[in-house]
């Protein structure tokens, strides 16, 4: 199991350099001058030029990669065009915040769409099944950005029970998480759902029925146990999409998270701090496949097996 976890993080290397070199070439391709972003329409020519020569700007792309991948080894994410300070010390006050909103909406995902995925499957065809698959196709269609709106009109406006933004209590939570566990919620229960069905008709299912066992005992301890794996699979794809979904979540509903940074860095061509943003999406996604990874070999000894 160590020599596993040891090869997935070093397989995390080349990840994070191809993450850095597709996004930086794309930002530094993109319209506009950092330099004249940070000095503004009226700054003269000379003064231009002197800042882009400071930043290092003038130098080819490639030098300019290059560059950034030798500080980024030593620890220095860069600073930050807009504001000055260090990438990182933005992007570590910003992170809790996001990985808090990430973790609820999850939860919330985990907590409603597994149960709804077990009982659509032990009553398959009744009305709660044809019910909970039409709401779930009805979740993954629908842009989490127009969620979220609908809610701060419903919720917010018309009744007043949620704040419509920001991040003064937790009842500023809810909303948000909500609005980006929705389309995961979709996503989880179909997989639960299809997953159960396939495993309720396995022949050891039936022999457990026939020694007489009850019907919950044969659902909670024999079948969920293996469907749980494809479930797990989902879960964790589905925090990946989380963490890229509260882009646009964060933005609707001004929550202080490094989404909301990122739209704002991404506009005024901030490219340390989108560069630092996406390293951090992406190694995040990476460790918690690995933990996924690892959890499969609780639920499944025949996998345990084969990492011994």
């Amino acid at each position: 199991m160590a020599k596993y976890v040891l090869r997935r993080l070093l397989m995390m290397l080349p990840v994070m350099l191809g993450v850095t070199f597709v996004v930086f070439f794309i930002i530094s391709l993109t319209p506009g001058d950092p330099a004249t972003m940070i000095l503004g329409e009226g700054a003269t020519e000379e003064a231009v030029q002197e800042l882009r020569e400071e930043m290092g700007l003038n130098d080819p792309l490639i030098v300019q990669y290059f560059n950034y991948v030798k500080n980024l080894l030593r620890g220095d994410f860069g600073t930050s065009y807009s504001t000055g300070k260090s990438v990182w010390s933005d992007i570590s006050s910003r992170f809790p915040n996001t990985f808090v909103l990430t973790i609820s909406a999850i939860v919330l995902s985990v907590i409603i769409s597994i149960p709804i995925g077990v009982i659509s499957a032990t009553r398959q065809y009744s009305i709660f099944d044809n019910v909970g698959m039409v709401l779930a196709l009805v979740g993954i269609s629908m842009p989490s950005f127009w969620t979220g709106l609908i809610l701060i009109i419903l919720f917010s406006l018309k009744l007043g029970w949620f704040p419509s933004g920001g991040m003064d209590s937790w009842l500023s939570l809810i909303l948000p998480a909500f609005t980006l566990a929705v389309a995961s919620m979709a996503s989880i229960t179909r997989t639960t759902r299809s997953s159960m069905l396939e495993v309720i008709r396995q022949d050891y299912i039936s022999t457990a029925k026939a020694k007489g066992v009850s019907r919950k005992v044969v659902v909670r301890k024999h079948a969920l146990k293996n469907a749980l794996i494809p479930a797990i699979t989902v879960i964790g794809l589905e925090f990946g999409v989380l963490l890229g979904g509260a882009v646009l979540t964060e933005t609707v509903f001004s929550w202080p998270g490094i989404g909301r940074l990122m739209v704002t860095a991404i506009q005024s061509k901030d490219l340390p701090m989108v560069l630092g943003c996406v390293l951090v999406f992406a190694l995040s996604f990476s460790i918690v496949n690995l933990i996924i990874d690892i959890l499969y070999s609780f639920i499944d000894p025949r996998i345990k097996a084969n990492y011994s």
